[in-house]
């Protein structure tokens, strides 16, 4: 039975909160580990970036969207565990 994902494997974003419905896959379908902004035709689309960096990026979003910091810095501290940095 296939794993079904509430929240990016890469950010931490609610699936459900994903403007475009998810991330996609090399053949064009949707993946189901991954959003938009971090995944697209198969690729992150920030390959290059790390585990701080991408808590970083999330709370400057998080930010932008009014949300506190302190709201912002719980929100990140389970990207470490998602499955893109498990073998981090």
């Amino acid at each position: 039975m296939e794993r079904v994902y509430k929240f990016c494997q890469s950010c931490g974003m609610p699936l459900s909160k994903d403007e475009a419905g998810g991330g996609t896959n090399a053949d064009g379908s949707k993946s189901i580990k991954y959003c938009s902004h971090c995944f697209e035709k198969g690729q992150f689309t920030l390959p290059e970036i790390t585990v701080q960096g991408m808590k970083d990026r999330v709370k400057e979003k998080m930010a932008e969207l009014g949300y506190s910091p302190i709201v912002a810095w719980f929100f990140t501290l389970n990207i470490p565990k998602l499955e893109r940095w498990k073998k981090m």
